[in-house]
Order: C-alpha cells, then sequence, then structure tokens
C-alpha cells in the first residue's frame, strides 16, 4: 500500500524552523549556556530533519509505501527525541506534535488519535519521573495543556487535509470520467452519423423503389398495351399512351412534393392519393375498387405515405407479377390504427418469381421496413383458404402514433 504525498508539506519545515531559531536564541542568552556539543547536536538534528521532507519526496514522488513511511516516522520520532534532550529551552516538544500529524495523513485517523495519545502519556510520564509533584506547578501543567491544545489543532489540521486530497483525488477522478465520456460520446456522435448515412440511404432508396420505381413499371406496362393494340384497337392503345404520360406526369410530381414537403407543402391525402392511383389503373383487363372509412386527419403525414407506398407495391404486384383482373383496395381509419387491405385475384406470390412473401424481394422488403419503423405490422396471404378467390391478400396495419413519428419515411 502506497500513502498519498502530504498534502501541506510546508508545515514540517516552518516548525523546524522556528525550534532552531527559538532553541539557538535560547542557548545564546540564557544565564547558563549550554555547552558547545549539544547546541551543536540540537541544530544538526533539525537540519537532518529538514532535509529528510525533500528527501522523502524525491525518492517516492508519487506517494511513500507504507513500510517506508513506517520508518521514516520512527527515525523522526527518534531525532525529535535526541532534539529535546539536546535543546535546553524546552520549546523542543512542540515538534511531537507532528507525529500525530504525520500518522493522520499517512496511516489514518486512527493512528493519528493513538500516537497523539502517546505523546501525551509520554511527556506525562517525563513529567512524573524528572519533575516531583509537577501537577501542582503551574507553568509544566500549562504546558501539559498547551501542548494537548497543539495536538488537537494538528489533528484537525490534518483531518482537513486529508479530505482536501480525497477530494482532489475525486475531482482528477472525476475530470478522467469526464475526458472518457467526452471521448464514447464522441464515439457515438461518430456512429449516429454514419447511422444517419445508412437510415438516408435507405430511405433514398425506398423513396426511388415505391415511388419512381412504381410508376416507371406503370409507364412500360402501358406501352406494351399500347404496342400490343395499336393495330386492333387504336382507341384502347391511345388510353394505353395516355395513362403512360399520366404515371409519367405523376412520378415527377411525387418527386416535387418529396422535395417541397421540407417547405410545409401542402399536406399529403392517402385518400384522394389512392383514388386517383385506382383511377389510372384500372382499363378493359383490370377492374380496380378502393372503399374508405374514417376520417384520416388524426394520422400524420409518415403513417400516410407509408400505407400509399405499401398500396402502390401491391397494386404494382398484383398486376404485373400476379396478372390479377380485379383488385380491391381497403383503407379504414380507427381510432387506434388505420388499416390497408389489398385484395387480387391473380397467381399469388407462390407461382411469381418476382416476389415472395417471405420479404426477399426489395420492393416487400422495403415495404416490411417502413411499417416496422412505425411500429405497424404487414401481413401477406398468399391464397388463403377464407378467401378461395384472392391470389394474395396484403395487409398493412400503422398505429394512429407511429413510434417514430413525423419521420420523413
Amino acid at each position: 500500500m502506497t500513502s498519498p504525498p502530504i498534502a501541506v508539506p510546508w508545515i514540517p519545515p516552518v516548525l523546524y524552523t522556528a525550534v532552531l531559531v527559538g532553541g539557538s536564541y535560547h542557548a545564546a542568552v540564557s544565564d547558563r549556556p549550554a555547552h558547545g556539543a549539544y547546541t551543536a547536536g540540537f541544530a544538526a538534528g533539525l537540519v537532518l530533519l529538514l532535509l529528510l521532507g525533500p528527501a522523502e519526496r524525491r525518492r517516492f514522488p508519487r506517494g511513500t509505501p507504507a513500510a517506508a513511511a513506517a520508518v521514516l516516522l520512527a527515525a523522526r520520532v527518534v531525532l525529535f527525541s535526541v532534539v529535546a534532550l539536546l535543546d535546553g529551552s524546552g520549546v523542543s516538544r512542540a515538534l511531537f506534535v507532528l507525529v500525530p500529524f504525520t500518522a493522520h495523513l499517512v496511516f489514518g485517523r486512527r493512528a493519528g488519535l493513538l500516537s497523539g495519545a502517546g505523546c501525551v502519556a509520554l511527556l506525562v510520564t517525563g513529567y512524573t519521573v524528572w519533575v516531583p509533584r509537577w501537577w501542582v506547578r503551574d507553568a509544566y501543567v500549562s504546558d501539559l495543556l498547551m501542548f494537548a491544545l497543539a495536538l488537537a489543532l494538528a489533528l484537525s489540521m490534518a483531518a482537513v487535509a486529508v479530505r482536501e486530497q480525497a477530494g482532489r483525488a475525486r475531482l482528477e477522478g472525476a475530470l478522467a470520467e469526464l475526458e472518457q465520456s467526452h471521448e464514447r460520446l464522441s464515439d457515438y456522435a461518430v456512429r449516429v452519423a454514419e447511422l444517419s448515412t445508412a437510415g438516408e440511404r435507405n430511405r433514398v432508396a425506398r423513396e426511388i423503389h415505391d415511388s419512381l420505381g412504381h410508376h416507371l413499371t406503370a409507364v412500360a406496362i402501358q406501352l406494351e398495351k399500347a404496342e400490343a393494340f395499336r393495330a386492333l384497337d387504336p382507341a384502347a392503345a391511345a388510353k394505353a399512351v395516355s395513362d403512360a404520360r399520366w404515371s409519367a406526369g405523376r412520378a415527377l410530381t411525387e418527386v416535387r412534393e418529396s422535395v417541397s414537403a421540407l417547405r410545409d407543402a401542402r399536406p399529403f391525402s392517402l385518400t384522394r392519393a389512392l383514388a386517383d392511383l385506382v383511377r389510372h389503373l384500372g382499363d378493359d383487363r383490370l377492374t380496380v375498387t378502393l372503399d374508405v372509412t374514417g376520417d384520416e386527419s388524426g394520422y400524420d403525414a409518415a403513417s400516410l405515405t407509408a400505407l400509399y407506398r405499401a398500396a402502390q407495391e401491391a397494386l404494382t404486384n398484383a398486376h404485373r407479377h400476379g396478372r390479377a383482373t380485379r383488385i380491391e383496395v381497403t383503407a379504414a381509419y380507427g381510432e387506434a390504427a388505420a388499416r390497408l387491405v389489398v385484395v387480387d385475384d391473380g397467381q399469388g406470390f407462390s407461382d411469381s418469381a418476382a416476389s415472395r412473401p417471405s420479404g426477399t424481394g426489395f420492393g416487400i422488403r422495403g415495404m416490411r421496413e417502413r411499417v416496422e419503423l412505425l411500429g405497424g405490422r404487414l401481413d401477406i396471404e398468399d391464397r388463403p383458404a377464407s378467401r378461395p378467390s384472392a391470389g394474395a391478400v396484403v395487409t398493412v396495419t400503422v398505429p394512429r402514433a407511429p413510434l417514430l413519428a413525423g419521420s420523413a419515411l
């Protein structure tokens, strides 16, 4: 175990210097001058004490090991005793105040109290041995009381120093944790930026597939129809070309709406968009019906857009891949959730390699991701037993308050 450096290293040198000055002055002015060897030994002991502190700090800059600290404390006690024996003024007794002070700093409060009690007991024992009836002599009683008071002050100062050291350690620990937290936050910010970029990339991919992909598919279908009926039925071919032109225009309009959505454009209306979609998709070979119940005003644009993209994907799959002749679209706006159901009489997913209910196709996968981000659900039934005439049933449900309300999906 390593003890921390003393928080107030200036106190021992100041006390050593004061004792050296006081003892030297007493030796110089006393009526009974002390022997020169005593004075020299007294001064040498204090010089050694003055040098011991800096040497300890140089040897152990990050704190003194407990064993070394105990040896150094014992060495100081020996030097204190030698200096006190060589000092005729008695001022050297103040040095023993540093014993509980150092013990408290290095070994803790209990060691400081025990060493302080030991110093008082040592002083009382010395008085008892060398001064007869000292307890009735004011000078010695006063010295004992002053010494006890000095010990109390030293212990109080040591406690303050220990608290200051602990506070500094906590502050350094908090600063280190703050720095680590800052580094972690920086890492998180980088990850969030990467995830945001990936999310935006996926959003754009879904938008391109669900919007432009749908209309381009419709354009291709109508142009194929126009080419097939050009000689047999010019009117049907002309209508197919007109519908292809509408799909192309609608694709351009949806691109503009997506861009202008950031500028608070007109709110998106799912009912109007579904009616427009159904009206231009139906022809003499495909019948598309729409049934809408409830009020969409309580739903946000993200939920309504998700339902519209799902309707586009389901209609495209049913018409192009399922070869359906009849499609029923139902939209119901409830109090807690909105539901879109698309039922067709086509071949279903089982006979279509383009899309599978498992979600391996990009269109279905993108539709499922869009809906799940809102806390909704996508269900696909392939040739359901409950509806023998149906090829596939696609059901999309989104809550009234989506998990990512207002998300640009």
